[in-house]
């Protein structure tokens, strides 16, 4: 049976291949099938030239389009870049027009997509143009430029459809469910500012150039603060004179101050207003929740404290004459009409200057470079520097909010802090620096001899003065004077607002009580395998200062600026690295047997001394020991 299963020894021999099937092929044909792969050949060849045809013409095109755009562009003067919220308008008008129903949903969100789509692609060519524009033809002038003249063309929004955002209610219950509070800071100045966004707003408009935002919507910032807050805040609360209200007015060039002293009753107040003077609320955070709420969340967003002033003015008068400020401002208008004129800066020390203007006459003014009305929903920001004068118009009163941030937080203020304490280690060091002056310095230096140029003997003095200011920058504590900066924004800062479940977790929720006769519920069950967390990321900062570790809190100031003072506690040096872990893994919780603090005591030690302070939250509330 092997044997009949084996091929027969001639067929086992006989091999046939591709090739020599080819090989017989050709023999039979001749020269028939080298013709073939001749025409062939001559085919492609000429498609690929059509090809290559086409695609020269093609290249041609586009070139010649994209020339055209270009020139087509450079021929404007503002850019129109259409922005999120012409494509959520023109995609609810879109979706308005088409039928509706169950058989048409995947056209028509094919269709959404599509004109989605374009408009971006159409936004990105026009934003990829603009970069190439020369400076002349742009809103916005570089930052090389801008230091030494500020652009003369302001930013303006020009979408005339209604912008509707979020309302404030709604956005600060879902900002309760963030955990980071960067990111929650981060989430509110973009509802701040929509529909610019914030990374186009940092790099185009911020310590640059004034913007107007409209929004043709009155309600956008409903809930922020209105003039009923301001009468009740008159009739519940205990306001001052001088101190949380001002009464100003402004007539025939000239303003007026008719604040009195005492406590700020409604008739009297009221009666002011009547007569047509100007109320300005300082610092609204201390009677209204919400404004502190606001402003203790932007903080973060800054670095920097944020302030407020409240405005309300009666129709057809103005409270204050024109002026810069050393602070960056932001104007919402939540009530009413006001109209605004901003002024370039005159000079270049009026250019993001440290303290603010006097008042100037309307003589000194120039021509304004933004001349508008702010109807409620709408926001201005203009920089410091930046000189503005407002009146509210005949028809309705005004009432607006100004945010203030980033006073006197620029690198000539870190620089102040950052010198002493470079030369006090200078002196110390280098025996150089605490070498006598020359015997006769005063008959060659000063004021009074500064024309001697051709006394040799000043130019030594000043060759030797540039050389210690030389070696004195290797002495630059750089790192100890930022901690000095954070420790004055730690004090600047508003306290905390606490959500439900903050304080769920935190020692504002502990459950001691006197119960029978005593105390009950006062030890907490604070074990090695608890989750904690610092409260906030800006909660605290720490900073060493003649020799000891101290760290700066929040939690404990004033809603009143500056009313209370900085607030710190010394760090044992063994327990500092476990403090430093908290505030640079936040908002991250740790178990508190893998702090680096010592042995388990000392770990849950620090961490009920920090929980006291209410200066951390765990991740779950505490249940007491029974007693």
């Amino acid at each position: 049976r092997r044997a009949c299963l084996r091929p027969p020894p001639a067929m086992a021999n006989r091999r046939v291949s591709a090739f020599s099937v080819y090989r017989s092929l050709t023999a039979e044909n001749g020269n028939g099938l080298s013709q073939q792969t001749d025409e062939h050949s001559n085919k492609m060849s000429q498609e690929k030239q059509k090809r290559s045809l086409h695609l020269s013409r093609r290249s041609k095109i586009i070139k010649r389009k994209q020339k055209y755009l270009k020139v087509k562009m450079e021929s404007l003067v503002d850019i129109h870049i259409v922005n999120d919220a012409e494509i959520l308008q023109r995609t609810n008008e879109c979706a308005e027009k088409e039928p509706t129903g169950p058989h048409v949903k995947t056209k028509i969100n094919g269709k959404r997509v599509r004109r989605i789509k374009k408009m971006k692609s159409k936004s990105k060519k026009a934003a990829a143009l603009s970069n190439n524009l020369p400076t002349s033809c742009s809103t916005v002038k570089n930052a090389a430029s801008s230091r030494a003249e500020f652009p003369s063309k302001t930013f303006q929004s020009k979408d005339s459809r209604p912008w509707t955002g979020p309302s404030l209610s709604i956005l600060l219950r879902d900002l309760r469910h963030i955990q980071n509070s960067k990111e929650r800071s981060d989430k509110l100045f973009e509802w701040l500012i929509a529909p610019v966004a914030p990374k186009k707003f940092f790099s185009d408009i911020w310590e640059k150039t004034p913007a107007l935002i409209r929004r043709h919507n009155n309600n956008y910032y409903k809930g922020l603060f209105s003039s009923e807050d301001f009468d009740r805040i008159l009739r519940e609360d205990h306001v001052n004179f001088g101190v949380h209200l001002d009464v100003t007015s402004y007539f025939d060039g000239e303003k007026e101050t008719h604040t009195p002293t005492g406590r700020a009753l409604p008739v009297v107040v009221w009666d002011f207003y009547k007569n047509g003077c100007s109320l300005r609320l300082l610092n609204p955070q201390t009677f209204s929740g919400t404004v502190w709420n606001i402003l203790s969340i932007l903080q973060e967003s800054f670095g920097s404290m944020v302030g407020a002033n409240v405005y309300l003015t009666p129709p057809g008068n103005q409270g204050f004459a024109p002026h810069y400020d050393d602070i960056e401002a932001f104007v919402i208008q939540l009530e009413g009409k006001k109209s605004w004129r901003v002024y370039d800066p005159r000079s270049n020390e009026e250019i993001l200057p440290n303290v603010s203007s006097r008042n100037f006459t309307q003589q000194e003014m120039g021509t304004p470079i933004m001349d508008t009305v702010l109807e409620a929903g709408d926001m201005l920001y203009f920089p410091r520097g930046f000189t503005h004068q407002a009146t509210c118009t005949s028809e309705v009163h005004s009432l607006h909010v100004t945010l203030s941030t980033y006073q006197r937080n620029s690198w000539g203020d870190l620089l102040h802090k950052l010198f002493p304490g470079a030369l006090d280690l200078a002196i110390e060091d280098d025996v150089e620096f605490r070498e006598g002056l020359p015997l006769d310095y005063l008959e060659y230096m000063g004021v009074q001899n500064s024309e001697r140029e051709d006394d040799p003997r000043r130019e030594s003095f000043n060759k030797k003065i540039y050389n210690l200011m030389r070696k004195l920058l290797k002495y630059a504590p750089i790192d100890a004077a930022v901690d000095q900066k954070a420790k004055n924004y730690i004090h600047d800062c508003l306290p905390p607002v606490l959500t439900k479940e903050e304080l769920a977790c935190t020692v504002y929720s502990a459950p001691a009580r006197w119960r029978d006769g005593g105390p009950r519920n006062v030890v907490l069950q604070i074990r090695g395998s608890t989750r904690i967390r610092m409260l906030r990321s800006n909660i605290g900062r720490l900073c060493g200062e003649n020799g000891s570790i101290l760290l700066y809190y929040t939690i404990e100031n004033s809603r009143d600026y500056h009313k209370e003072e900085e607030k710190c506690i010394e760090i044992d040096p063994e327990l500092a690295d476990g403090v430093e872990l908290l505030l640079c893994s936040y908002p991250q919780y740790i178990k508190v047997d893998s702090l680096p603090a010592g042995n388990l005591d000392d770990k849950i030690s620090l961490a009920a001394a920090l929980y006291e302070k209410g200066l951390l939250m765990t991740e779950y509330p505490l249940l007491p020991k029974r007693d």
